[in-house]
């Protein structure tokens, strides 16, 4: 499997293994799709981890078996490339990248589907689909521009070119830079703090916020207030309002 899935203590690592560079092949798109799915059901999975372990994320899509495709066999593939990325954005759990070396192409659009971006000093990242004479095609012109603005991804998609972990971060490409070699233990105390966090209010957080971007204000506040009144009917809604009453701010424990 070119993709493995390591669960303890709440948090779930979605672990790339497709040496030398984590390409983005047919399979790993696949098996890509499976776990998110699998993530999504499991209920001892409550935070995520992307990685691609020390040297590189993902560098992109396998270049060499998407050259022998032809117009009618991406016209097939294309929706199933989409929705292996979707099914990763939607986890309905906090998802965190940890970006070390290149994610390019296909990398940057997996790494763009998570809620937080944490990468090493050592990151380029990029969308360098033009200079195929492509664009990016697994969510890069949507989920870029929602998160840096419109020009700010132009200049990306257009040029091709790459950033470094600095510029990146300038850009909000990215929302932490730290030493390479810290990178995965950082994603995985953001994921195991979230873990111990109310689940059901988290993901409640999640799909109020994309749905909220994705729609207009009308909309995503009626998200907002439903999801609101819904969680006064919840478990940890209890234990967090009494833990305030009785012990003060922020020493709940929730299930």
């Amino acid at each position: 499997m070119t993709v493995h899935l390591e669960v303890a203590e709440g948090v779930g690592t979605l672990r790339l293994d497709r040496p030398p560079m984590n390409a983005l092949d047919v399979a790993t798109q696949d098996r890509l799709k499976e776990l998110a799915e699998e993530i999504t059901r499991r209920e001892d999975v409550r935070a995520v981890v992307i990685h691609g372990g020390e040297k590189v994320f993902a560098a992109g899509a396998d270049i060499k078996e998407m050259q022998v495709m032809d117009h009618a066999a991406m016209i097939a593939r294309s929706r199933a490339l989409q929705d292996s990325f979707t099914a990763v954005a939607r986890i309905p759990k906090p998802v965190v990248a940890a970006v070390t070396g290149y994610a390019l192409g296909g990398g940057c659009e997996l790494a763009l589907c998570a809620d937080f971006r944490i990468a090493g000093e050592n990151a380029k990242l990029g969308q360098p689909e033009i200079l195929l004479g492509l664009i990016p095609g697994a969510g890069g012109t949507q989920r870029l521009s929602r998160l840096i603005g419109p020009s700010k991804a132009k200049d990306l998609i257009f040029t091709g070119r790459q950033v470094k972990a600095d510029e990146a971060l300038a850009l909000g490409l990215v929302d932490r830079v730290v030493p390479a070699a810290e990178v995965y233990e950082q994603a995985h105390a953001w994921a195991a703090r979230l873990a111990k966090g109310p689940a059901i209010a988290l993901r409640a957080a999640k799909e109020a916020i994309d749905t909220g971007l994705e729609t207009d204000i009308e909309t995503g506040l009626a998200v907002e207030r439903n999801w609101f009144a819904g969680l006064f009917a919840t478990e940890d809604r209890e234990r967090g309002m009494r833990s305030f009453v009785e012990e003060g701010p922020g020493k709940a424990t929730f299930l």
